[in-house]
This record gives structure tokens, sequence and C-alpha cells, in this order.
């Protein structure tokens, strides 16, 4: 429970850092009070009138819940979120057997178990273990990544909503790389509208999903559903990232570490080996996005600065507007 509202909390930005809190000697600590929850445990199975042993157990709990969660950096909540979600199927299951309540049994290890499936299938797809991504690896101070500076110094290409809109015009296939962007300014009814107009003048339009975009699994289908986009649309990364070198104008709106190219030619970097989608090798990039600020892990883009990128700086949803005005009078 105190482990889910630490992780609403890095959702909604409201106490919590993004980035991974960490402290000396807090895997240890981690390791006591696990042990101190068991030894608890025993107790009150042994003695159920001793009333201190629940409140101390819940108060270990607790404590062990929060210490647990607050390593885990944001671009690692989805896969948090999945193994908190098998947390709950558990307990669920294991109220059922203290019941003896067969659908709480049943309903829980349903849970518990796609919980479980979800969070192996999210660490496979980051190229990291599950201790991996429990100990906080990414968001890290690391002395090897590059400064932001040394990247993006005279090289960033700024485009306006009309240059943007006459490349679009001119292409005949379009991917849109959905991101957490999308999903803050809730752009995705209004990259629907641009989608069909594209289509309407005969572009060949595909939405390539990451599985760890956003802030939580599945959070790009669960947007782009809303807005009704056609699922035959949206495609997996592995599906389409041999189409990319094919691809005209690769139209990313508000993603950041999925499409980082560091990811593949730095092994140092905090990213490193995690799949990503192969945008930067479409003939031209677009990139919605507010500023060039970093994401989660805390890195700069080179995709933002490389030759076949340009810039669509501001909101997310006005962005799109602006596209649509502007394919409309080209």
């Amino acid at each position: 429970f105190f482990g889910s509202l630490v992780a609403f909390d890095k959702l909604r930005g409201l106490m919590l850092p993004d980035k991974p809190v960490l402290f000396p000697g807090q895997q240890p600590l981690n390791v006591l009070l696990g042990l101190t929850s068991l030894g608890l445990g025993v107790w009150v199975v042994n003695e159920p009138s001793a009333l201190m042993s629940y409140g101390l157990l819940v108060a270990v709990g607790s404590l062990l819940g929060i210490l647990l969660t607050i390593p885990i950096g944001g671009a690692d909540m989805p896969v948090a979120i999945a193994l908190l979600n098998s947390y709950s199927g558990l307990a669920a299951a294991s109220t059922g057997f203290v019941l003896n309540n067969e659908i709480l049994i049943i309903t829980g290890s349903l849970v518990g178990a796609s919980g479980l499936i979800l969070t192996r299938i999210m660490c496979k797809a980051m190229n990291r273990s599950l201790m991996n991504v429990l100990l906080g690896a990414i968001g890290e101070e690391n002395t090897s990544v590059q400064d932001a500076d040394e990247v993006y110094a005279g090289k960033v290409k700024s485009a306006s909503a009309e240059e943007v809109a006459m490349l679009l015009d001119g292409a005949r296939r379009v991917v849109v790389v959905p991101g957490y962007g999308m999903a803050v300014a809730q752009a995705q009814h209004q990259v629907r509208d641009l989608a069909n107009l594209l289509e309407g003048n005969g572009t060949e339009v595909e939405y390539a999903i990451h599985p760890v975009a956003g802030r939580m699994p599945g959070h790009m289908n669960v947007l782009l559903a809303e807005a009704d986009v056609d699922y035959d649309k949206l495609r997996e990364m592995d599906s389409i990232n041999p189409s990319f070198e094919q691809t005209d104008v690769s139209l990313i709106i508000g993603a950041n570490d999925i499409v980082n190219p560091v990811a593949r030619t730095d092994p140092s970097s905090p990213i490193a080996g995690m799949p990503i989608l192969d945008v930067d090798k479409s003939r031209t990039v677009v990139v919605i996005k507010r500023s060039l600020s970093p994401g989660f892990a805390g890195i700069p883009n080179p995709l933002f600065a490389a030759d076949n990128t340009l810039m669509l700086f501001g909101d997310g949803k006005q962005a799109v507007l602006d596209l649509i005005a502007a394919v409309k009078d080209t």
C-alpha cells in the first residue's frame, strides 16, 4: 500500500523526485527490515493475542514498502506498477486462504500471476533484470555521460509548423511515435485527426509503440484506443523497427529515452542495451517537445541534434493543432 503511494507520488510529481532516491546502507537496511517482517509474521502466527505484534508488523512492512519503491526512477515506474499490482493479487490470494474464500484465492492468483508475467515482459523489453530495476540503477549520476551543451550546441534545428506540414504533405509513409508528452498534453485526439488528414491525402500512417512508453504498462495503447485509433495501425517495437529505413517522416510526440540512440552506441550510458525505436534511421525525424530537457534517465538525446532531425518546440496538443491547420493550408 505505502509502496503504491510512493509510486503515485512519483508519477504525479508531488513531493518525491522522479529520479531514484538513494542513501548509504539502503540495501542492507531493506534486508534487515525484510527479515524483521518475517520474524514479526511468525510472532503473529504463534501468538495471535499479542496485539503489539500486529502494529509492529504493519509499521515495519509500511517502511519496507516505501524503501523498496523510492530507489525506482520514473523511467522504471511502468515496471514498478506492474510489480505492485502483482503484490496486491498475492495479498488478496493470501487473504482468501485465511478466510477460506475460493473467489479471493482465484482472483488474487490471476492478478498476481498476470502482474508478474507483465513485469517479466517489460523488464525483457528494457533489457534489464528485475533486481536492476529494484536497486535503482537508472537515474544515478554517471560521470561518463556527455554534457547537454556538448551534444546540442549549435546543432539543433528548429522548424515551424508550416515547414513540418510541407514535409508531411510530401511524405508517402509517416510513423507517429507517441510518448509521455502526448499523455501530459492529452493530444491523442488531435494526433488521430492529423493522421486521418494525412491518410486522406494518400499517406500511409502507422504508430510505433514502445512497451515502456509513458508511465504505466500499455499507456500509449490505452490513449490511442480512447481516441478510436484503429488497433491494426499500432505496431510494436520489434515489428516496426525494420521499416524505419523506408519511412519518410517519423513524428515523435513527447518521447525521449525510448528513441535515444546512445542505448545502441554508448556502452557506458545508463540506458545502454535498452531496446529503442530506431527512428534515427528514418529519412526525416520531427520531434514535438517543450524543450531539450532530458528524459527520466537524465541524459541528453543526440537524436535531437542529428542532421535529419527537426525540432518543433511547444505544447504537444497545440503543436499538433498547428500542424493540422498548416497541412490543410498546404
